[in-house]
């Protein structure tokens, strides 16, 4: 690893105090940039998060896709995980937190919606920073499409319903533009670009394709960096305003991510998993869908809601936490076959 990649965790949280630093101090830039969006989809972020996915997909070999169903177990975990196991353990964590322990801080109203924002984010799995977090831990960019493709066609039928039961109502409104526009960004066009370039390379020279991707890395990391200043910097104000809320809301997020990832990771080496399959499995149940998260909380419950706020602590934790993650996975890789 180069010096940039080995302390990558150093220069993202440099990007952390640079975003709330420029946030600051140039709040009318971050709003101008975060006015620009399709359905609560900011396209700036989107292209930045493409940067960081393209170099994935380029990668994905399309004739090996055939073989993930030799190796279904990958697959079978990170469903079990994101559907019967994550969004009800963040329900409980929230209701434990916000209702009893946190109780004497928080009033009820508040509190209810600092739950309906974790309950939001527990239902909705990741869809495009996955991509990144498999490629630190090398893995299988064959198998991860496969497990994000096939979360993310779940999710279309699933979200509502388990949204609604744990919420406890009924007409929760999914914004399906927000959920489209976000899979075809994030997933669809990054795929059919890394295909098409995959191709083009492959009918060169034999190294072509090792040669481009070996000059793309860097962008991989550069598209990480710029993303976190980006996320910050829109909620610096928010940060600096309500600290104590944020890390009300943050402590259960990280008891809820480092759980997960705990609980899939001693499942993924029960069951022999290789690692390059085991690491993306649960980094897929650990992190979340945070842009579908904090549309479907503004849509329900309105942009200063205590439940639009947790969605927002869920990404301001997410990268920090990812990258713990990260770190931890590449360490323990000698526990897998």
């Amino acid at each position: 690893m180069g010096i940039f990649a080995r302390y990558l965790s150093v220069w993202v949280g440099l990007s952390i105090l640079a975003g709330v630093l420029l946030g600051n101090l140039a709040p009318q830039l971050f709003v101008a940039v975060a006015g620009l969006e399709v359905a609560h989809v900011n396209l700036v972020v989107a292209v930045l998060i493409w940067v960081m996915i393209y170099p994935m997909m380029v990668q994905v070999d399309f004739a090996a896709i055939k073989d993930v169903g030799k190796s279904p177990r990958g697959l079978v975990l990170t469903l079990i995980i994101n559907w019967l196991v994550k969004p009800f353990t963040m329900a409980a964590l929230g209701w434990l937190f916000f209702r009893v322990l946190f109780a004497p801080w928080v009033d009820p109203q508040t509190a209810g919606e600092y739950i309906a924002g974790m309950i939001l984010l527990g239902v909705a799995p990741c869809t495009a920073m996955v991509f990144v977090w498999s490629q630190l831990t090398d893995g299988d960019p064959n198998y991860t499409l496969v497990q994000v493709s096939v979360n993310d066609v779940i999710m279309i039928f699933a979200f509502a319903p388990i949204a609604a039961f744990l919420l406890g109502i009924s007409d929760v409104t999914v914004p399906w533009e927000t959920l489209l526009i976000s899979v075809v960004l994030y997933v669809v066009l990054p795929l059919v670009a890394g295909a098409l370039t995959r191709r083009s390379l492959e009918n060169r020279a034999s190294d072509a394709l090792d040669g481009f991707l070996d000059r793309l890395k860097p962008w991989s990391s550069v598209g990480l960096l710029a993303t976190v200043v980006l996320l910050f910097g829109f909620q610096a104000e928010t940060i600096l305003a309500k600290p104590g809320a944020i890390v009300l809301i943050a402590i259960p997020l990280m008891i809820q991510s480092y759980g997960i990832f705990a609980v899939a990771y001693v499942a993924a080496r029960k069951l022999a998993l290789p690692h390059s399959i085991a690491a993306p499995a649960c980094m897929i149940g650990t992190s979340n869908f945070f842009e579908l998260a904090v549309a479907v909380a503004i849509s329900l419950f309105g942009l200063h809601s205590g439940a639009a706020l947790a969605t927002v602590v869920g990404v301001l934790v997410e990268v920090p936490v990812m990258l713990s993650l990260v770190w931890f996975a590449n360490r323990t890789r000698h526990w897998f076959a």
